[in-house]
């Protein structure tokens, strides 16, 4: 049985993610959805909000993934899941470089753990949390970009952030 891990911050998840978690889905036997405790990122959701928003999704989307929290290196945490593969997104040139590094460094503490990338439909590929973080907080549409669940609870952050005047 293959196993992979697709690792993130998740904040939030976006139509690209779980793009990226559908695709995985056909390719392996196992997919674990690893949402990041410490990201080294200001994130805007608690890592149990993240969770559960992540569960919501492939729980209405039918999608046969796990969600579990991970803290610390993710070659470790890969191991104690006996997954043999990490799952990366690619939406554009620009997170190759760091994407690159990333998978050397993880092959350089084990050998024995791939990365794999796959890249979201073009649809996606312009798709960031961070993107959709600012358009809800300066008050504009996300509904395109992400489940309603998530819209939701995005407006529910930003509800008191006054709207940007020209």
């Amino acid at each position: 049985m293959k196993r992979v891990i697709y690792p993130g911050t998740f904040d939030p998840i976006t139509n690209g993610h779980i793009d990226i978690i559908q695709r995985a889905t056909r390719i392996f036997d196992n997919v674990t959805v690893a949402v990041a405790k410490s990201t080294g990122k200001n994130t805007l959701f608690t890592t149990e909000e993240r969770l559960q928003l992540v569960e919501e999704t492939l729980r209405q989307l039918k999608v046969p993934a796990k969600v579990t929290i991970f803290d610390g290196l993710l070659v470790d945490f890969v191991r104690r899941k006996k997954a043999q593969v990490v799952v990366r997104g690619l939406r554009a040139v620009s997170d190759f470089e760091f994407e690159f590094q990333m998978a050397l460094m993880n092959r350089k503490l084990d050998e024995q753990i791939e990365t794999l990338f796959l890249m979201p439909k073009d649809t996606y590929s312009y798709l960031s949390s961070s993107i959709i973080k600012q358009i809800a907080k300066l008050h504009g549409p996300v509904t395109a970009f992400v489940p309603k669940h998530v819209e939701k609870a995005l407006r529910a952050k930003y509800v008191n952030v006054p709207p940007t005047r020209e």
